[in-house]
């Protein structure tokens, strides 16, 4: 008769021992891992009664078992695009992958976005709304302690979610839960957030970066006094960050390595390099134009992931030279983006081409192919030369860091396809080092690079709502913003898409935003790093990996 399946290492990874007694279902992983040969086990399996076959199907299930089988120890060391002074531990000022990652090493989330963009409970143990979706419960786990030996309580966590509400509040996400109008204690493990407006959207919004729970009262963000699985060893701000692993962490899986650092090289050449000869084990944001290097060592390999992500051109509304010239100017620019050669040539073929708006095929039903397909703005130098005359403007000059890989290039071919029509537009290389405090946001026109979010409405929430910290064009739309509210509350799909194109329509018309392609994260990572997960929020999986990551060394 046939036992039960028995598990080794993650789930998935299952062996039938056909009639084997219970007692000896240990027996095969223990002898492989201690070294016993294929055709000892096998020969072991066949006294104990296994046909031929049997026997070798379970050595071969087991053996690829073990492979799988994560493992702790070592050091990992992983290197970002940038980073400056600007590097922060208050999750309320996130603005770049590297922080996300400190913030994932440190810290945990009340709700855990997965591979597939749904959302299930983290620090959370569960969580429901009303009939309305203006009121929600967090039940809180009672088994997490803060990395100084204190337990998480409810009053931790409505401390960590009042700092991003209100006017004073300093947090870049505060328009996500701007709809909040206080946060509940509803016993020692219990909190309940109360709405102004519906939001069924609400756990996955608390799924994104930001909002980190925090120990109450912490102000000192010098060091970090978290719940998640390493511990802060060391910080210096442009400079790197190391941790150790939290041996008491709550999780039920990793962590699995001993420590890590983080760091940027901001050159894409000296960081495949360095990835390439073994100085680290991880490089984000790989150039496309150096994936054959990548693919043709032997000891690393590319890491990607399908995503809405992209880069982008900035001309903002309350500056010169746009000013309130602004609708014929960037109209005028959309019309020279060579959208298909940027998707051929620059990034090979790597993503989707865009339309000037910030929702791609990757959001799935909330992508409008009506109002996306074809393109609003295609390419059309006689149309781009009538409104850049009709602007009255002639000329412009454009900051450029290298914040995603092949930006530089983008905006050089839009520069030459500017020059066709006797417009200059002058590219001035910058720094990546400090670009994301110094620069963006700040200059009439400069370049940029998003994350995917999980939905199309957090998405836009977050990078175009009139009020929001991160809208980089400093533009607004009534109706456009007057939507977002109404779709987070709409449970009809079919009214929530008509308002969804609605919203990508009138985005792509008037912000100032030039999005001419969608792109997949292209990381590299050293063969022996295992364990990374797919989330695509972020590069390397959605920087979910400082968990889950183990080296098979």
């Amino acid at each position: 008769m046939r036992k039960k399946i028995e598990t080794f290492g993650k789930v998935g990874d299952r062996i039938t021992f056909g009639s084997i007694p219970e007692a000896d279902k240990s027996f095969v992983v223990d002898a492989l891992n201690k070294g016993a040969s294929r055709r000892q086990v096998m020969g072991w399996l066949m006294a104990m009664g296994a046909t031929v076959a049997t026997a070798g199907s379970i050595v071969t299930s087991a053996t690829e078992a073990i492979a799988a089988t994560p493992k702790k120890g070592g050091s990992i060391r992983f290197a970002w695009d940038l980073h400056g002074p600007d590097d922060t531990l208050d999750p309320n000022l996130f603005a770049h992958n590297l922080d996300y990652c400190r913030g994932r090493f440190v810290y945990n989330n009340l709700c855990r976005l997965q591979e597939d963009l749904t959302v299930k409970p983290e620090l959370a143990e569960s969580f429901e709304a009303n009939a309305a979706a203006t009121e929600w419960t967090f039940e809180l786990r009672k088994d997490v302690m803060f990395h100084d030996g204190s337990k998480m309580t409810a009053d931790d966590v409505v401390y960590s979610m009042m700092r991003h509400l209100g006017k004073e509040s300093t947090s870049k996400a505060k328009v996500l839960v701007g709809d909040i109008k206080e946060w509940k204690k509803d016993g020692e493990h219990t909190v309940k957030a109360i709405l102004e407006n519906p939001n069924a959207e609400l756990p996955i919004a608390l799924g994104t970066f930001h909002f980190k729970i925090l120990k109450a009262g912490t102000t000192d963000f010098q060091t970090a006094n978290g719940t998640g699985p390493f511990k802060l060893a060391e910080f210096k701000p442009g400079v790197r960050t190391k941790f150790l692993r939290n041996d008491d962490y709550w999780g039920s899986e990793g962590p699995y390595v001993d420590e890590a650092e983080i760091f940027g090289i901001t050159d894409s050449v000296a960081r495949v390099n360095a990835l390439i000869s073994g100085d680290v084990h991880m490089a984000g944001n790989v150039d496309p134009k150096s994936i054959g290097q990548v693919e043709a060592a032997d000891n690393v390999e590319i890491f990607s992931v399908p995503s809405g992500s992209y880069m982008n051109w900035v001309a903002r509304y309350d500056k010169s030279p746009a000013g309130a010239n602004h609708l014929d100017f960037i109209t005028g620019l959309k019309h020279l983006q060579r959208r298909d050669r940027i998707l051929k040539v620059i990034q090979k073929g790597v993503g989707d081409i865009g339309n000037d708006q910030p929702v791609g095929p990757a959001y799935g039903a909330s992508w409008c192919k009506e109002s996306n397909d074809p393109v609003m703005f295609p390419y059309d130098p006689d149309k781009a030369k009538f409104h850049l005359k009709k602007a009255g403007i002639t000329s412009a000059q454009i900051d450029v860091a290298e914040v995603g890989p092949g930006l530089t290039d983008i905006c050089l071919l839009l520069q030459r396809e500017c020059k066709k029509v006797g417009f200059d537009l002058n590219v001035k290389k910058v720094p990546n080092d400090g670009y994301w405090g110094a620069i963006w946001n700040k200059t009439p026109m400069h370049v940029s690079s998003w994350n995917m979010r999980p939905s199309a409405n957090v998405m836009m929430t977050l990078a175009y709502k009139s009020d929001a910290p991160w809208n980089e064009s400093a533009w607004g739309d009534e109706r456009f913003d007057k939507l977002l509210t109404l779709s987070r509350g709409e449970l009809d799909p079919a009214k929530r898409y008509e308002m969804n194109c609605e919203m990508q329509k009138i985005c792509a018309a008037k912000c100032g935003t030039g999005i001419a392609t969608h792109r997949a994260y292209i990381d590299g990572k050293a063969k022996t790093v295992k364990g990374l997960p797919r989330v695509p929020l972020a590069a390397f999986g959605g920087q979910e990996w400082p968990e889950f990551v183990w080296l098979d060394a």
